[in-house]
This record gives C-alpha cells, structure tokens and sequence, in this order.
C-alpha cells in the first residue's frame, strides 16, 4: 500500500503543474477562439470602395539590394492609385548598390513619386528623418526586406477612414511562402514552416485578439500606418531603443492617449529567417525592446495588484514569470529522478503538457483558416503543412530559452542593435573553459 501512496503524491504534485499552463495558456486560449470566431466574420467581407487620401510611404533601407526593388514593384502593382503614393527611401548609410537598384526602379515605375533620402545612421534615426518629410493624410511604414499583398495598402488605408479613433494600426506580417518552397534543404525548410506558422499565430490569433480589447502590445516595425498629425504629437522614434516599434506602441497608448490596433487583412510578407543565428539575436533584440519599453512607461504602474486591471502586468507575467516556470519544468527532468521522483509520471507530465500545447495551435490554426479566406494561395500553404502544429510547441520552447538567454544578457550587456550570435556565444564560451583549462 505504501507504494501505491507514494504514486499517489507524485502523481498529484505533477498534475498540479498542469494548473499554470491551464490557467494561464488554455483557458485564454479558449477564450480567445471563442472571441475570434465571432470578430473573423467581419474581415471576410470584401472592403468597401472609399475615396483613398494621399498617403507617405517610408522604406526605411541598410544594404537592400536584393529586396529593395521588389519591394517597391509591391508597392506600385497594389490596388493602391500609384498617383497618391510618396515613396520615401529613407538611407541608412548603406555601403552596397541599394541607390542604383533605387535608380532602376524609379525608371521603371513612372507614376510613382519616389525620393530618396540619406540619414544619420540608425534604422530610428532613417524613419524620423524621413517622417519630417513626409507628407498627406497618414504615414505608412514597411521594411525593405518583404514586399505588400495586392490589397494590403488600401485595406489599412481604409479601415483608418472608417475608424476615425483609431490612430495607428499594425500589418500582418507572414514570412514568403514561396521562398520557403524554394528553400534548399529540408531541414532549414522545416525550421522556416515553424516560423512561417509562428508568425501567423502571433498576429491573426494573438496579436488580433489583443486588439479586441484595444491590448495590442507592439506593432510590427516591418509595416504599420499612422495618422500623420497624430504621428507628429509623439516624441518619433526612440534612437537610443532597440525595440523602437515597442516604443512608438507606447507612445501612442500613454502619451498622446491614441489607440492602436491590427488590421489583419492587410498582409506584408517578409524573408524567411536566414538560420538560427538569425532567431538568436532577433528574439534577444525584441526581449530587450520589450524591457526597456516597460521600464520606460510604466515602472511606476507594475505591481501585482495592478494584473487585473492592467494588461502589461498580465503581458510580463506571461513572458517572465511563467517563462521562467517553463524552464524550471525542462531542468526538473535530470533533478528530481535522482531525488527519487518516478521517471515514467515526469514523462507522463510532459507528455500532458505537450498534447495541451499542441491543443492551443490547434484551435489557432482553425481561427487563422478563416482569416485566410480571401488569400486562397496562402491559406492552401498553411492548411497543407498543418503537421507543423505538431512541432510548433517545440519550436516555440526554442524560442523561450533564446528569451531567458535576453533576459540575463539585458542585465550584463550594453544595448545594442546588433548582438553575438549563437555561434558567438558558443565560441565564447570554448575559450573561456579552454582558458581556465590551460591556468591548472
């Protein structure tokens, strides 16, 4: 009987590890299909013809010769009147040919009005200069690396004429399916389907149900709109932030008291991630961002007694605290067998997990289906690689430990744009047990 007690207490001390992803990942996430069910049906509808205002379009450009003239054929092959477009090239100090493929393209699209700026150097300091110059009714940002779905500019465009109190709004940003078909390798074609879908799930389920509460967390620096006179009231582009885009969302929440949120028919697809070096200085950069974000706006306001009426106090507590329970729970494997804990109810427990993790990408694929409706060749993309559902909690737990790898370098390293990458790191670290090695 002893034996049979003794399974008893592990097994409920495991299952009542299962109460933080329930309480703080499933349930929100069957909250959130429900919300999304309802508010998908809206963006299924064709948009309505409107008279289209004079808009800015800033392309911000550091070494874009590869992309930059796809990026503007995008711009002048959109349903957008090429006659109400400004296209600003905003120049980074670029040391490739990105001015010459700028030539070229300024030949070939005649009805465009393109100007080319050159900066002081910095992606922040390129976008404020360039909004200085901007003229018309709003302000659109894209990055050069990724080109605009056919309707993307005019859908963006009009659901800010039709919703006067909406001051900014984010794109969907999604990685070219192309290119990932194109991908040599299966293994580096694998890791981009993950992001591929990543990034789906981030917008057209998270980042949209954020803003049915008008909680959106950071628009994409890749393309966002802005109501030019609102742009103007906020302090620009924080040039000392590498997370601008997160500043700028604040900016506009807390000091000109806007309202910012995703248009998720407007689609702007970017270049699939080059590698994991590429993933591991990204997602340090945008933990940094989100950090110095918070800590800039609301030091203030971050109590616990504040995560009920807060939502940045609920957002920190998601990427924080139960980040770090999620580590905890991958060490406790190799610690508590010694300890005497069953093996086989560690295994069980992660298993458990695992099924309820694949269960959230499930209901988010259903949602994200819908949503894809009117962009018959991407949804066929997603729906055909759905397996990729299976490996996305994997992925996403990769994507966790580069956060607490951001975590600990935010407390010890200088912010900086570029940061060491994995390979860095791990050569970093050769040397130092080569070092101490060599000293005995």
């Amino acid at each position: 009987m002893l034996w049979k007690s003794e399974i008893i207490v592990q097994l409920g001390f495991w299952l009542s590890w299962l109460v933080i992803p329930l309480v703080y990942e499933v349930i929100p996430a069957i909250g959130s299909f429900l919300t999304l069910r309802f508010a998908v049906r809206k963006w299924q509808r064709e948009v309505p013809a409107v008279k289209l205002p004079s808009i800015s379009l800033i392309i911000s450009v550091y070494n874009s010769a590869d992309s930059l003239y796809q990026c503007i054929e995008s711009v002048a092959r959109s349903s957008y009147p090429n006659e109400k477009i400004r296209i600003i090239i905003a120049n980074n100090h670029s040391s490739d040919n990105s001015f010459a493929v700028y030539q070229q393209a300024h030949t070939k699209f005649k009805r465009l009005l393109m100007q080319w700026i050159d900066t002081d150097k910095g992606k922040a300091q390129a976008l404020n200069a360039a909004i200085y110059a901007a003229s018309g009714k709003y302000v659109v940002h894209i990055d050069s690396d990724g080109v605009l779905e056919h309707d993307a500019l005019k859908n963006i465009v009009v659901h800010l004429e039709d919703n006067p109190d909406i001051d900014a709004l984010t794109g969907t940003i999604l990685t070219q399916w192309k290119s990932i078909l194109r991908t040599p390798g299966w293994c580096l074609r694998f890791f981009r389907k993950n992001e591929f879908f990543e990034y789906a799930q981030s917008f057209l389920a998270g980042r949209e149900f954020e803003s049915q509460a008008n909680h959106l967390f950071t628009m994409s620096g890749a393309f966002s709109a802005f109501r030019r006179e609102k742009l103007l009231r906020t302090k620009l582009y924080n040039i000392k932030s590498v997370g601008e885009d997160i500043d700028m969302t604040f900016q506009i929440r807390y000091l000109i008291k806007g309202k910012v949120l995703l248009c998720p028919n407007a689609l702007f697809l970017v270049d699939p991630i080059s590698g994991f070096n590429k993933l591991y200085t990204q997602r340090q950069r945008w933990q940094r961002g989100e950090l110095e974000a918070i800590h800039y706006f609301m030091a203030n306001r971050l109590g616990i007694q504040h995560f009920g009426n807060n939502f940045i106090v609920r957002r920190l507590v998601m990427d924080h605290t139960v980040l770090l329970l999620r580590i905890i729970w991958l060490a406790a494997f190799a610690v508590l067998i010694p300890l005497g804990y069953s093996a086989s109810l560690i295994l069980l427990s992660f298993a458990l997990i695992y099924v309820l993790y694949i269960g959230i990408c499930l209901l988010n694929f259903i949602n994200i289906c819908a949503y894809l409706k009117r962009f018959p060749q991407i949804r066929y993309f997603y729906q055909k690689n759905w397996y990729i559902i299976i490996t996305l909690p994997l992925y996403y737990l990769v994507c966790s430990l580069i956060q607490v790898v951001g975590l600990i370098n935010a407390m010890e390293v200088p912010a900086k744009w570029k940061t060491r990458t994995f390979s860095d790191e791990i050569s970093s670290i050769k040397r130092i047990i080569v070092k101490d090695i060599t000293r005995k």
